[in-house]
């Protein structure tokens, strides 16, 4: 493991046992708790430029989600042990271990899909909700039926497809396969978004075939498991009843299709929210848009 930048001067790092495993994250700050989790393929390190100035407001929680960065492999095979029922579930029992019992949630790309669902799930448990370019996942899927859209979301079928199949071609070239995402998914198709610290941080965890197999999990939860459930709650008429902001990039994957606001208010009764100029991965690409807003909902 190279020695990886602290990027996180004056939080503190964390250990925290639960059932489920051991959960690596960083807080610092003072104020009202405040949750984010990341997205693929990243770490907690993607909050790095935001996390400070939110840390002025709030009492800031960036953890790594089951699978990812530091934090415990899942047990299970075909995304058992990445269902986000089962993630939200970890978000709590870690808030837990630090002592909040209530808090807000801020969640990027996967991470928003474990955010949401602790909202469906948890209600009690949460203050705010904000997700950053995303719609629900039963959406994501039901959207590919056109052919422009599913050669965009060509990862989400790729990763999901039985072990070993995808853990084997990515691990050819891993780092290839890294940068290739943080890079075609960023609005300027580069990697001049992300700091070379944070690069160093995201090679050194996607590097490692264990957190392949575990990313490449988090997609089979997504197609077997997460969509069902998403479906469930829709066909029901249940809706997310926690207040909920959705941001995403104008040059993301949701801004391609239907209204991200049009989309989430049939899963959440109180949604507001706008595009930001930006790529996929907001919190690195426009941190200055992505807190502005985020200081707006949550405050």
């Amino acid at each position: 493991m190279p020695d990886l930048a602290d990027l996180f001067p004056g939080f503190a790092s964390h250990w925290i046992d639960t059932a489920a495993g051991r959960f690596f994250a960083r807080a610092g700050g003072s104020g009202p708790p405040l949750l984010l989790l990341h997205g693929y393929p990243q770490t907690h390190v993607e909050w790095h430029k935001i996390a400070p100035r939110l840390a002025e407001r709030f009492t800031v929680v960036a953890m790594d989600l089951r699978g990812y960065g530091w934090s415990s492999l899942p047990v299970g095979a075909n995304g058992e042990g990445m269902a986000k029922r089962a993630l939200a579930q970890d978000a709590i029992d870690v808030m837990e271990k630090l002592g909040h019992v209530r808090f807000s949630v801020v969640g990027h790309d996967r991470g928003g899909r474990v955010a949401y669902r602790l909202a469906y799930d948890h209600p009690g448990r949460l203050e705010k909700v904000a997700v950053i370019d995303i719609v629900p996942t039963f959406a994501m899927f039901d959207d590919m039926g056109q052919t422009e859209a599913a050669l965009k979301k060509y990862h989400w079928l790729f990763l999901a497809q039985p072990a070993p199949f995808p853990e084997t071609l990515i691990g050819v070239n891993a780092r290839y396969f890294l940068e290739h995402a943080l890079a075609n998914w960023s609005a300027a198709k580069d990697l001049s978004a992300y700091a070379p610290e944070a690069l160093a941080h995201y090679r050194a965890a996607f590097e490692d075939p264990t957190r392949i197999a575990a990313s490449c999990e988090d997609y089979r939860a997504g197609a077997l498991i997460d969509r069902l459930i998403d479906k469930a709650d829709l066909d029901a008429g249940r809706k997310i009843e926690v207040p909920l902001l959705a941001l995403w990039g104008d040059a993301g994957l949701p801004a391609a299709g239907a209204s991200p606001l049009d989309v989430w208010r049939q899963y959440a009764h109180d949604v507001q929210g706008h595009a930001i100029k930006s790529g996929h991965f907001v919190p690195e690409e426009n941190p200055d848009a992505c807190v502005e807003a985020l200081l707006a909902f949550l405050a």
